[in-house]
């Protein structure tokens, strides 16, 4: 925990708007996508791509997979030897290359996980250690929460979630356009509207359970960093904690964070209970609504010329159209939990992302007019003195940032290469303070500052004490 002198003023920061279900959740989340699609021809694209064509094939096979049931029971119900042998045929055939399509639906989805991890990660890498903003964040602000979490494990989990997500919801609009035509076809405009009035229904409610569950899950994830933080800083100094004693408090302030974490996962299982019971209720009124659906021209005598062979095969198909256009319909709300995954970590990353944005403009070795940032670690204001001076500060003033109150005013200094100058002063007085300064961690209130940059390593020695 970097306290550092002059720290003491420092204010909790206050906490923002809930992140939910809304307009900036949208923004958010298309700013991700342009990272992990940067262009049409990109390889994240070009998979997604592939991934669409494999599982349209994938659809048209499941609708002669779902079909074949119909033409099993014409050919029984005739007692057609040779038939029935051309069918089991050809059922062999689609299944196994249904079974191939839905294994490569599946690898491709995997690959493209990694794809869009490693793609997202190092954006945020790029931006994290642009410039001093990985110290900005971690030292001097405290709006954002385990920046370390947010880049590895946040960004694993939303990449995760939304490689499981494509493949259903790329196909989604070819197939509910599909067996929505063979629905109307062969049930008349009431079956599509039913199906169509139950998915709306299904949807709204859902939206209203999801609610909640968004900004549960973003406070989860904030307390799961914490409490793996706090873990962290024991490791890291369990030598010190060993001299001093701690373990006692070490324990009892470790179990306080555990158990706000479990309050919170409590209450997001609470929360999701409601969102289950929602999710499943619709599943299994899906099953129904298909035979409500089929019963219809049934009962009204559409079919009475039919024979029972013929009926049978003609119910059985209908009943597949219309239970894959249901089913279609199912898995967009099943996806429902899910969504509320993909919102929890696409607010936390796209937080990050915003506040890493707003530190690298703020800072003093930022261009506003080129929008590039100068090379915080090997860069210095190059002063126009004399070749052996190191450092000139004129009437430079600083002040911590969490303090309004000034450590020192109209400082000015000239420090040759090759001198030792010792640094004396009281706690708080702005001693490390000073050198933070220089290095250009702090912004300086007024007044200016330049090193000179030589060839080689500067000899040069501040000494603090």
């Amino acid at each position: 925990n970097q306290m550092t002198e002059g720290q003491q003023g420092k204010t909790e920061a206050t906490p923002g708007d809930q992140p939910k279900l809304d307009w900036r959740f949208v923004q958010r989340f298309c700013s991700i996508q342009r990272v992990l699609f940067p262009s049409w021809t990109s390889q994240s694209a070009l998979m997604f791509a592939t991934l669409l064509g494999v599982t349209l094939t994938e659809q048209l096979i499941i609708y002669q997979v779902g079909v074949l049931p119909s033409h099993f029971y014409k050919v029984l119900a005739d007692k057609d030897y040779s038939g029935f042998r051309s069918l089991v045929g050809t059922a062999m055939v689609l299944i196994v290359l249904n079974s191939t399509l839905k294994s490569l639906d599946q690898y491709i989805c995997n690959q493209m996980y990694v794809s869009w991890r490693k793609t997202l990660t190092e954006s945020l890498h790029s931006a994290y250690f642009q410039g001093r903003v990985y110290y900005t964040l971690n030292v001097l602000r405290e709006d954002v929460d385990n920046p370390d979490q947010r880049i590895s494990q946040d960004a694993e989990r939303l990449c995760k979630q939304m490689s499981t997500m494509a493949s259903r919801l790329i196909v989604s609009p070819f197939t509910l356009t599909y067996y929505t035509y063979h629905c109307f076809h062969s049930t008349g405009w009431f079956g599509p509207v039913s199906i169509f009035g139950y998915f709306v229904i299904g949807t709204i409610a859902n939206k209203i359970l999801m609610g909640p569950i968004v900004s549960t899950l973003f406070e989860q994830e904030k307390l799961e960093g914490d409490f793996r933080f706090k873990h962290m800083q024991i490791r890291v100094n369990a030598e010190s904690a060993a001299f001093y004693r701690a373990g006692k408090v070490e324990h009892m302030r470790t179990n306080r964070r555990l158990q706000t974490l479990l309050e919170t996962q409590r209450s997001l299982i609470n929360k999701e209970l409601w969102l289950y019971i929602g999710v499943n209720t619709f599943d299994y009124l899906g099953g129904f609504l298909s035979y409500i659906i089929i019963a219809i021209p049934i009962f009204a005598g559409i079919y009475d010329g039919l024979s029972p062979g013929e009926l049978s095969a003609l119910i059985s198909k209908n009943a597949f159209v219309c239970i894959y256009l249901i089913n279609g319909f199912t898995q967009l709300i099943d996806l429902s939990t899910t969504l509320s995954d993909v919102a929890g970590y696409t607010h936390r990353i796209g937080e990050l992302r915003e506040v890493m944005d707003d530190i690298l403009h703020k800072q003093c070795d930022y261009d506003p007019a080129s929008g590039e940032s100068y090379d915080f670690d090997s860069d210095f204001n190059v002063h126009a003195g004399p070749l052996d001076t190191a450092f000139i500060l004129d009437h430079l003033s600083y002040k911590s940032p969490y303090s309004d109150e000034l450590l020192v005013e109209d400082l000015s200094l000239k420090i040759t290469q090759g001198t030792h100058l010792l640094v004396v002063g009281n706690t708080g007085t702005g001693k490390t303070s000073l050198l933070r300064v220089l290095n250009r961690l702090w912004e300086a209130e007024s007044g200016e500052r330049a090193a000179h940059k030589p060839k080689h390593t500067q000899s040069e020695r501040l000494d603090s004490g």
